[in-house]
């Protein structure tokens, strides 16, 4: 096999050709000066400026002659007037206290008159059941107004009994009648027999990647060497600024200013008893009974009868089962036999099977030229050759 690719014969190479450079020019300054004069420095006109005069007036010292009289002169002009104290218009409350323990009387104790309570009128009816005593009247406007009509006899036709027939059932359909198919000769087939191709040779695992792209040696990477850690010489010094400049004082412990609590240590009992126990006695209370509602109409005393109205109403009628009209189930046979021809076989065209040059130990058209260090071996093809006119 050729070492070609398809890229290797398509590929054609092109000459390049390089493109011309631009080279800048050289800088050369511009001679003379360069005028720095603006459109401000040319318009502005510039005035004689005098330093402004001071408006605020001199301070003027005050010369002190005897002595400051500090008397204002609200308390000058003030003059106290003598005010008599008013009497007092509030009546005198004569308030005796009670001999007895709750004596005094409240405002709602002395204006409360009570009122004897009446009661009133009940007119809700009374849920006594009252027992009729004229008997039951069950006629109705239908059964007063109902006027009954003799009807005539209605015809009856008596049942046709089913007969069954003598000829047995036929399933063609028009599908099966008008298609029966055509008659011909059995369809062959064509399809060719499966020859298993085999090959003693030892299949080889290289391919053209693993032949082009051998692998590269990679140096290994170099380890940086670290420098032996060497301690200093000496003690090291542990003062700092702080404990250094530090100067103690010797100072004394602070004596509280609290009082001292005196407890007074009791030894006979609490006495729990207060003013609201004493004059609120707790009341001597009786849980209320239920209130029950005596039952006016009295329990049947009799045996429960279970029939119900649908049970005494109901009438029982004889089932008479479906006569069934499915045909058997049994098998259709034919005599005829079965036609198994289907399109597939009949337009099926066999191709023939191409052998991969490979398996051959020397490939027909194609010329060994040589075997790698893999072992490998390189064919060429044979291109036939063309007569020249």
């Amino acid at each position: 096999m050729e070492g070609i690719t398809t890229f290797k014969s398509d590929y054609r190479p092109y000459e390049i050709i390089q493109q011309p450079h631009h080279a800048p020019e050289e800088y050369k300054p511009n001679q003379g000066e360069m005028d720095l004069g603006t459109t401000y420095k040319r318009d502005f006109n510039s005035y004689k400026i005098q330093p402004v005069a001071i408006v605020r007036p001199l301070e003027r010292q005050q010369v002190k002659k005897g002595k400051l009289d500090t008397v204002p002169t609200y308390k000058d002009d003030y003059r106290a007037w003598d005010i008599q104290k008013s009497e007092l218009y509030k009546p005198e409350q004569s308030y005796y206290p009670p001999t007895v323990k709750f004596g005094n009387s409240t405002t709602f104790q002395d204006n409360y008159v009570p009122w004897e309570i009446q009661p009133r009128q009940s007119f809700k009816p009374s849920s006594v059941v009252q027992r009729p005593t004229v008997p039951f009247n069950g006629d109705t406007s239908h059964r007063l107004d109902y006027a009954p009509y003799q009807l005539e006899s209605r015809l009856v036709r008596p049942k046709e009994v089913y007969r069954p027939t003598n000829q047995p059932f036929e399933d063609l359909t028009t599908h099966r009648c008008d298609f029966q198919g055509l008659v011909g000769a059995t369809a062959k087939i064509c399809r060719p027999a499966h020859s298993r191709v085999t090959q003693n040779a030892q299949f080889e695992g290289s391919t053209e990647f693993r032949d082009s792209f051998q692998p590269w040696e990679i140096p290994p990477p170099k380890v940086k060497k670290v420098q032996e850690y060497v301690p200093p010489a000496g003690s090291m010094q542990l003062h700092s600024t702080s404990h250094l400049d530090y100067v103690p004082y010797q100072a004394e412990r602070v004596i509280p200013i609290r009082p001292i609590s005196h407890r007074r240590n009791h030894h006979f009992p609490f006495q729990g008893k207060s003013t609201t126990k004493e004059d609120f006695p707790a009341w001597e209370s009786c849980r209320q009974g239920l209130i029950k509602k005596q039952q006016q109409i009295p329990n049947p005393s009799g045996k429960f009868d279970g029939l119900s109205t649908f049970r005494s109403h109901y009438v029982p009628y004889e089932l008479i089962p479906t006569e069934s009209c499915k045909p058997v189930n049994v098998p259709l046979q034919s005599s005829c036999p079965f036609d198994d021809v289907t399109m597939y076989s009949t337009e099926y065209a066999p191709k023939k099977q191409e052998i991969c040059p490979a398996s051959y130990p020397s490939p027909p058209g194609y010329i060994f030229e040589n075997t790698n260090s893999q072992g490998h071996k390189f064919f060429r093809k044979i291109t036939p050759a063309v007569k020249a006119f």
